[in-house]
């Protein structure tokens, strides 16, 4: 694929997630089929069911040829070097409590590194979309990732995966050791919202603990290019997908996991732009060693 291709497969997604996004939008508030996905209490409703659909199908039409992973139909396409990531309904919980924090998330990797991320803010109708190299976009306006403050009167946000258990000792001393150290940290379930936030400067950072892919890979790519470093927990720089999830001697080896490979592996992610980042990876290497 070449850049005009990139642009295609860029209003490819755009045009998806606002559709999915609209789909979501209608129905929310309203009755829903809710099921749980598993022992840990993850919620399934029909919408993110009809809002998968619709995006691979959206996306299948144009690009064949492309592999692809979606939060509910799983692994669809053919082999290929270039994998589109998606989750449909990124917020599901808040989606069926009726709290209207939710989107939509697409990205595009061409091995193993992410070229695409398109974050829809379902809720208020906004879409985010970065390409690798050309910025991040908010509906036509250029992010620029510009927090101001001190780091410890500033609000960070906390992401973690959805196999972090309520007894994840790693987990419970990072978190209680970042609320110590800062005046506020967010937690909104919904991942791809939180990078967004983060792109536009919103936010001083995101410590991200055993979090998976589809609503990972878009908003990381959005926040890179609106000029946010991105680090695993020893400080390490990111790209290739799943690299976050490295285990060696440092850092991430005392979070006990293994190397990722971007379908769905955890991930141990430090984000601030470049002023905060040393301070906050600090402070979360403080909290593991």
């Amino acid at each position: 694929m070449n850049r005009n291709e990139w642009s295609l497969a860029k209003e490819v997604a755009v045009k998806a997630a606002s559709k999915a996004g609209d789909l979501a939008r209608e129905h929310f508030g309203g009755k829903l089929t809710v099921q749980h996905k598993d022992e840990r209490g993850d919620l399934v409703t029909e919408v993110d069911v009809k809002a998968d659909r619709l995006i691979v199908d959206e996306i299948m039409a144009v690009f064949p040829t492309h592999r692809i992973y979606s939060e509910e139909a799983g692994e669809g396409g053919a082999a290929s070097d270039w994998v589109w990531h998606v989750d449909p309904l990124d917020g599901t919980n808040n989606f069926a409590l009726g709290i209207p924090l939710y989107g939509v998330s697409i990205s595009l990797s061409y091995q193993g590194r992410i070229v695409l991320g398109v974050v829809h803010d379902s809720a208020l109708g906004i879409t985010y979309a970065a390409l690798k190299g050309e910025g991040s976009w908010q509906d036509g306006i250029q992010l620029a990732a510009k927090p101001s403050g001190a780091l410890a009167k500033s609000t960070l946000s906390w992401i973690q995966g959805h196999a972090v258990g309520k007894d994840d000792q790693g987990a419970l001393t990072l978190r209680h050791h970042l609320e110590h150290s800062v005046k506020r940290v967010l937690r909104m379930w919904a991942p791809s919202l939180t990078w967004a936030m983060l792109a536009r400067g919103d936010l001083h950072g995101i410590a991200l603990y055993n979090s998976e892919g589809e609503d990972l890979y878009a908003g990381l790519l959005l926040a890179q290019e609106a000029g946010v470093k991105v680090t695993d927990f020893d400080g390490n720089s990111l790209d290739l997908l799943g690299e976050a999830g490295a285990a060696g001697e440092g850092a991430n080896a005392r979070c006990n996991e293994g190397v990722g490979n971007g379908q769905g592996k955890p991930a141990y992610i430090v984000a601030a732009v470049p002023e905060y980042h040393a301070e906050l990876l600090q402070i979360v290497q403080q909290a593991i060693k």
